[in-house]
């Protein structure tokens, strides 16, 4: 929901499943149920996991460079890798999208 996903890219079908299952069942027994849930849950999955590489393309990468080219001009000569260091780039996007 934070994301945004929830509403904008589940169908309304998807979302009104989710949460009857959740009001209702304690646990899943039927199949068929199961096999829907695990349905939606996988789109779920795939749309945060675009929208977290987007923010980490779109925001972390230039940070790291940035961050890294300061870093470089101060003299430390083993910052000429974060820029290129996917974790780095991923921990700037989700600070600066948390602040």
């Amino acid at each position: 929901m934070r994301a945004g996903v929830w509403f904008k890219a589940l169908p309304r079908i998807d979302r009104v499943l989710v949460d009857l299952t959740i009001r209702v069942a304690d646990n899943i027994h039927s199949a068929s149920l199961a096999k829907c849930l695990f349905a939606v849950v996988g789109k779920l999955e795939g749309l945060l996991e675009s929208s977290v590489l987007k923010s980490l393309m779109l925001i972390g990468r230039p940070l790291a460079e940035k961050i890294s080219l300061k870093a470089q001009k101060l003299g430390n000569t083993s910052a000429k890798s974060w820029a290129a260091d996917s974790s780095f780039a991923l921990f700037l996007a989700i600070m600066h999208t948390n602040r």
